[in-house]
Parts: structure tokens; sequence; C-alpha cells
């Protein structure tokens, strides 16, 4: 028995999602090119992008769900327009990624998709399903242009041409048959632009549709959980959460549809650019009160106040150097490294005397390491 597809991209329309696809159950198109981006070591730290059992499950679906035969993926718009831009790009504030300014998206989306699921149970009988949203061994933007939701542009993320990149994606792997499936987008319509290549702060981009996570500045503020290259620290700016850099610049966003999604909307300036002193005094309750029901909740409070020093750090001014010094003692080897590299960009050598008095007892191997390359700068 076959399911109707306009039927079921109708209810998760009604249940308030934005775009809807329906493909068969097969391979990402951009399986090789993601095994070669493996190979290369372009994931970074994020192992479980290279794990073996999930490379499985990435060429064959069935590993997933035994049976699958179909995908639904949806996409939802998240992009809020309000915030000015003197605020995003004030230095003293740190930026945060249009993404997370309001509620954690896998909290909304996927309750939705699994009363999407039911429903399609309650239409047909039995059905079996799997929901992701942004956490299984999916390569979900690529089926999602299999699907007709877009094409892939220059800077890897999902563009429709009506619409911009700026949408959450998520699927349903079905062991059912649909009556029709969507046939696939445009491989591309970047033409020769290349904005988001040049504009990219870290020259992530080693090549159009390539990224290295390595150097991405929203794999550095979020993934990555150690510490920060110091080649790349003054190449982060003010970014304290992810990165919007190569989608803002994308001439497709003059598309870009508002929102709808109440619950997107910034809960307040803390969830779009927080003053960099703030955060630097922040402790592990204030980080749990503010960021909450947040995505920004995951990556905990040392890694938002590391990223923070690095942010002050540039910024450059007199007003963070106390949070800076206090940091230096602080609980996380994370922070107290990351501080004594954001003194030194605003004192120089008048910081060395400082770092110097923490050095001798630091216990942390790696902490010591980041302390000595930062006093070797002073040389």
């Amino acid at each position: 028995m076959s399911v109707s597809a306009d039927l079921a991209k109708q209810k998760a329309i009604d249940l308030g999602f934005n775009i809807v696809g329906v493909i068969r159950a097969e391979p990402a198109s951009t399986l090789e090119a993601y095994f070669r981006w493996i190979e290369a070591d372009m994931h970074g730290k994020m192992g479980y992008m290279a794990r073996p059992d999930r490379q499985i499950r990435r060429q064959d679906l069935d590993v997933i769900l035994p049976g699958v035969q179909s995908m639904l993926l949806v996409g939802l718009d998240y992009r809020m327009f309000g915030p000015s831009e003197d605020l995003l790009h004030d230095p003293s504030r740190g930026r945060i990624a249009a993404y997370s300014w309001g509620v954690d998206y896998h909290d909304l989306m996927t309750p939705r998709l699994e009363k999407l699921a039911g429903w399609l149970q309650s239409e047909i009988g039995s059905v079996s399903h799997r929901v992701y949203v942004d956490t299984g061994a999916i390569l979900e933007r690529a089926h999602a242009q299999q699907a007709g939701m877009g094409f892939i542009g220059k800077n890897t993320m999902l563009i429709h041409p009506r619409r911009g990149s700026y949408f959450f994606l998520g699927e349903i792997l079905l062991d059912v048959e649909f009556d029709t499936y969507d046939q696939p987008g445009r491989q591309s319509m970047c033409g020769t632009c290349t904005r988001c290549l040049t504009a990219c702060p870290t020259d992530a981009f080693p090549e159009p549709y390539v990224l290295d996570a390595r150097r991405c500045i929203s794999y550095l503020t979020i993934e990555h959980k150690g510490m920060i290259d110091h080649a790349l620290r003054p190449l982060v700016g003010n970014w304290v959460y992810g990165c919007d850099v190569c989608q803002d610049v994308c001439p497709w966003q003059r598309f870009v549809i508002p929102s709808q999604e109440r619950a997107f909307a910034p809960i307040d300036e803390r969830h779009v650019a927080p003053l960099l002193t703030d955060l630097l005094a922040m402790d592990a309750a204030q980080f749990q009160a503010w960021y909450h029901a947040s995505p920004i909740y995951r990556i905990k409070r040392a890694r938002m106040v590391r990223n923070a020093c690095i942010a002050a750090g540039n910024w450059g001014h007199a007003a963070a150097v106390p949070h800076l010094q206090t940091l230096l003692t602080d609980s996380s080897p994370l922070v107290r490294s990351h501080a004594a590299w954001g003194l030194v960009k605003i004192e120089g050598a008048d910081a060395r005397r400082k770092i110097m008095s923490v050095y001798d007892s630091e216990q942390d191997p790696d902490a010591k390491a980041d302390l000595a390359q930062t006093l070797a700068q002073l040389a």
C-alpha cells in the first residue's frame, strides 16, 4: 500500500514546516565526496563523522531502519529580523549565529516529526520509522537537494532559490512507499559567484563546495572542545557561538522569508550579542540560567567563556582586562589558557608578569603548553 505524498506534505505544512520533499531511501548523491572529506581529515575532531558504523549507515539506510523505503524531509525557516547591524557588529559584544537566537530547534522539530509519523500510522496502519533532526548518520543536505528542496551552494549549504538558506532540516525514514516522489533540484545555481569563499574570515573553503571544518568558526566555537589554534584566534573576530558570514554574504539571501516561529525569536540580547564582559564574568549557574533552553547550552560554560576570551582579545579594550586576569585562575584549564592569550592581545608585554604568576603552578599539560605558546609571542 502506498501513501499519498500530497497528503503527507500538506500535513507537514499544517504542522508548521515550510518546505517538504519525499524521496526514495537511497544513498546520498554526495557519498563519494563525503568519503574524500573524511579521508582528508577535514572533519577535525568530530570523530562521529568518521566512525565506521556511521559510514556504513550513510552508505545503506537500511542499516538505520530495516526495510526502509522512503524518506520524508522537511525544512523550517529560522531567520529573524530585528537585531540591528550595529548591535551584531559591536566588538564589545560576542556575536551568536542566528540559528541559536531562540529555543533549541531539536526540541521544536522532533515532536512535530513524531506527530507527522503518528499521523501516517493512523492513516495506513503499522509504520516503522526513525526521526532525525541534525542528529542521525544521514547526509541530509544532499538528500534534501535530491528532494527538490534547493541546491548545494559553494559554501556547502542547502540554498532554496526562493528563500535562501536560513532553514533547519529534519527527516523521517519510513518503511512505506509513497505514490509519487520528488525530482532532484539543480545541482548548483551559484554561477561564477564566490562571495562566500572570499568572505570567510578563516579561509575555510579550500575549493568551492568543500568546507575544511578545522578552519570553520562554527566548528571552532561549537564542536571543537580543546585549545583553538593560535593562528586562527585573531580571525574569529567577535563570534562566540557559530558563524553566519558565508550565509550573510550570499546573494540568494535576498529572498529569505522571516520565520513565523515565535520560538525562534531572540530571547534577549544575551542570545544574540551578549556583552563580552558579561560572558567573561559568567559562572556555571549564570550560564545555565541564560542558555538552558538554547542550542548554546550544549557547549557548556567553559567553551563559551573560552570563546569570549578570544573575542575579548580581538576587541582589545582594557575593560576586559580585570575579567581576563581573574580567569587566569579559573577551574577550567581551557578558560585559563585562553584568558592568558586575551590578556596578551590587549596588554602585550605588560601581561607577562600576570601569566608567569600562574604558569609554574599550571598542572594541566595542554593548558601549560598553550600558556608557553602565548608567552613565546612576547619573546
